[in-house]
């Protein structure tokens, strides 16, 4: 994906991965804005940590990159650690998180944007997919990413 091609990402355990590699054989990639502050936030995270970690452990190419509202880096570590599945995110106050904002023309959270391996947008309603659909929605965005 154009965008985060070139990209460092930050682990639930705080070590930074090149997006390339950790990004490299998924096909499927979730952009997660979100914050710890935000009600309906703390209400979806568990669910979608819960779908990310049944879709994982069944070995599907799916990663999940989260960027932040948070006020302050510190926010933003401590919301991964409590209630976010191991999945990664945009460092805090970067340029990227504002360019990912502006291109999927994000204005309010949760949001969860559903992109093939190369950047096209499967969906960009996949907060209400995850959550009425459950698991089954994935195999629906991988056939749309062919």
């Amino acid at each position: 994906m154009d965008l985060l091609n070139g990209q460092q990402l930050l682990r639930k355990n705080e070590t930074v991965v090149s997006a390339n590699q950790a990004l490299e054989d998924k096909k499927i990639i979730g952009l997660y804005f979100s914050a710890h502050w935000c009600p309906p936030c703390k209400l979806f995270t568990p669910i979608l940590a819960d779908f990310y970690g049944d879709l994982i452990s069944n070995g599907e190419p799916f990663e999940i990159v989260f960027i932040s509202s948070d006020k302050s880096p510190e926010e933003l570590k401590t919301y991964m650690k409590e209630s976010h599945g191991d999945w990664l995110a945009v460092q805090h106050g970067t340029v990227l998180a504002q360019d990912l904002k502006a291109k999927f023309q994000v204005t309010g959270i949760p949001t969860l944007i559903i992109l093939s391996q190369d950047g096209d947008v499967i969906t960009k309603n996949g907060r209400s997919e995850v959550t009425d659909k459950g698991t089954p929605v994935f195999q629906k965005w991988l056939a749309a990413s062919k």
